[in-house]
């Protein structure tokens, strides 16, 4: 049967004694307790809700931005998931972006870019992949681009009005919420 006692003798206490490296090595009881908690492999940075920063945030790890935030994004191998009470007012450059929450500035998304329902973005988006869930807001124009080279005998059959041939599918302006 659970108790709340059992909880609390199984975990480490935040305040520990130091321990040399010596005794770690020796496989002391210290070590075997610290090394049966688990760590995540990859936790992605948090800026929480009621967090404001203005500047630029560069990295290549992932971030979930949940707070206000004004300025650059540069996450060149990473994912930058915008939450549902996040406001960013930023240029976007990251693997892949999930949008939450609403975004005003150019968005590229190397990978795929999302706008869930909860979404409102007010710029321009460039990717390979993207999803819109219904009820979510898109001001500005879209750019697919596939990786492939662009024909000019596509170009002249109007690749560039919205077909999906070729190597940049271009939409016009308008909101993809009805």
């Amino acid at each position: 049967m659970w108790k709340k006692e059992d909880v609390k003798s199984q975990t480490v206490p935040e305040t520990t004694t130091r321990i040399s490296t010596a005794s770690l090595a020796a496989g002391s009881p210290a070590r075997e307790a610290s090394a049966a908690l688990p760590a995540p492999s990859k936790a992605s940075a948090c800026i929480s809700q009621g967090i404001r920063i203005k500047g630029e945030i560069t990295g290549s790890e992932d971030l979930f931005l949940d707070g206000l935030f004004e300025g650059k994004v540069n996450l060149s191998n990473g994912s930058l998931t915008v939450g549902p009470n996040g406001e960013v007012k930023a240029d976007i450059v990251a693997r892949e972006v999930i949008v939450r929450g609403r975004v005003d500035g150019k968005i590229v998304g190397r990978e795929k870019i999302q706008l869930w329902s909860t979404g409102n973005v007010a710029g321009d988006l460039q990717t390979e992949r993207l999803m819109i869930e219904d009820g979510a807001v898109l001001r500005g124009r879209i750019e697919i681009e596939t990786g492939r080279p662009i024909d000019k005998r596509d170009e002249a059959r109007g690749v560039a009005a919205g077909s999906s041939k070729g190597g940049v599918t271009s939409v016009s302006p308008g909101s993809a919420a009805d």
